[in-house]
């Protein structure tokens, strides 16, 4: 006779017992996945890349003026195909408008491989500023964590999380630098395919890597600093 049989042949109410729950998921965040649904996830990568890939192609067969029509027309259906999916209209219209001054440099010089001329430029501002503010030990990702959490705490003050943000920043400047020399390069031996496999694969895959050692130096520093509830 078991236990509980005995419980009611002797006129006691049953005791309950508990019975085995699964322990609970880890409240840990998959930092790279979070991280790639910011940047629009899988998907971001295609948009990213289409343009490029377009115009590169495009040019490799078709004068310019008719490379930059297909590259303009093509940035106009990926963007309605963005809306139409539902996605904010400030992440699809951007992409269209990187297109339209991209294409409109090279309207105005006449030269294909001005079409990755911003994003060489912009990637040499990236890394005077990240390498400049690690130089005058303010790291530009710990500047960004404090404005995040309202700019309360001295951060600087904590060497570990100084140190973080030092190697999170050097790891942005050097993604920023990765990309402007090897881009620069390209540009000035005038080669607008090779351009394009550069920007494509020193585009998304670089991001991410740089941003996992951002987001460990965030969570670092919030694990050192923050009050814990």
């Amino acid at each position: 006779m078991t236990d509980l049989n005995r419980e009611r042949d002797e006129g006691v109410t049953p005791t309950e017992h508990p019975t085995a729950t699964p322990a609970a998921p880890s409240a840990t965040p998959a930092s790279a996945a979070s991280m790639l649904d910011q940047m629009g996830g899988p998907m971001g990568f295609v948009y990213s890349t289409v343009p490029v890939v377009v115009f590169a192609a495009a040019n490799a067969f078709l004068p310019l003026p008719v490379t930059i029509a297909v590259s303009v027309g093509v940035a106009v259906l990926l963007t309605v195909f963005r809306l139409v999916r539902g996605e904010r209209f400030s992440s699809a219209v951007g992409g269209l408008i990187a297109v339209g001054v991209a294409v409109g440099l090279v309207a105005w010089t006449g030269s294909a491989k001005d079409f990755f001329a911003i994003g060489i430029w912009a990637a040499l501002a990236g890394f005077v500023v990240t390498a400049v503010s690690v130089l005058a030990r303010r790291p530009v990702t710990g500047l960004i964590w404090n404005a995040v959490h309202g700019n309360t705490h001295d951060w600087r003050a904590d060497r570990p999380s100084l140190r973080a943000h030092d190697i999170a920043t050097l790891a942005a400047a050097a993604v920023f630098g990765a990309r402007f020399v090897v881009q620069y390069w390209l540009y000035a031996i005038d080669t607008t395919g090779g351009l394009a496999i550069a920007r494509v694969a020193m585009g998304t895959p670089l991001t991410i890597v740089g941003a996992l050692v951002v987001v460990w130096a965030f969570r670092r520093t919030s694990k050192r600093l923050l009050p814990r509830s």
